[in-house]
């Protein structure tokens, strides 16, 4: 299908920074959209994310039963965090499971890079997937999750279904490993 894609293309004509601290930087960006009307839109920035679906021999699936505060809801999530100055995103990935499940990858891929809302929202997501991993030590640091257990993968789309895995980064991790994992056939 071809597209006129300067027809629509947004032009930007600067940013102003608003607020901005260690998690997030909030901006104002001078837009000028298609018909000519120029405007301020709200930008949010946050680091990229690093997360893992990790999945044994068994077909199973490494996750974690967690509270979100700012929705006072629980739900089943994989590991991951935020990639830190000068740090590859798959160390990223294998470093966070360690810390957050104490199991350690043998074996790491890239399975997709997405941005969870692209509209206003800066917050480069990559997901990998993790193979082969051994228990090495109790989780350290902060407690992260109230439970760590390796679910089948066949109980997803029911755990999906009833709300109990409801965040994108999980989410995309678990469509995107089971259709790589099924050889593309879904």
């Amino acid at each position: 299908m071809a597209t006129n894609e300067e027809r629509s293309r947004w032009v930007v004509h600067g940013e102003r920074l608003i607020y901005d601290n260690r998690w997030i930087r909030l901006g104002l960006v001078d837009v000028e959209i298609p018909d000519g009307e120029r405007f301020e839109h709200h930008a949010v920035h946050l680091d990229r994310a690093a997360i893992a679906v990790v999945v044994d021999d068994d077909n199973r699936v490494l996750m974690m039963w967690r509270h979100r505060f700012l929705f006072d809801r629980w739900g089943w999530e994989l590991p991951g965090g935020l990639v830190e100055a000068g740090e590859d995103p798959m160390a990223t990935a294998a470093r966070e499971v360690e810390e957050e499940t104490g199991y350690r990858p043998k074996q790491i891929e890239h399975l997709v890079t997405y941005q969870p809302m692209a509209g206003m929202v800066d917050s480069e997501h990559m997901l990998f997937l993790a193979r082969g991993v051994v228990f090495v030590k109790e989780p350290d640091g902060e407690i992260e999750a109230d439970v760590i257990e390796w679910v089948p993968m066949k109980e997803i789309p029911d755990m999906i279904a009833r709300g109990d895995i409801w965040t994108s980064g999980t989410l995309v991790g678990l469509y995107t490993a089971r259709e790589r994992l099924n050889g593309g056939r879904g």
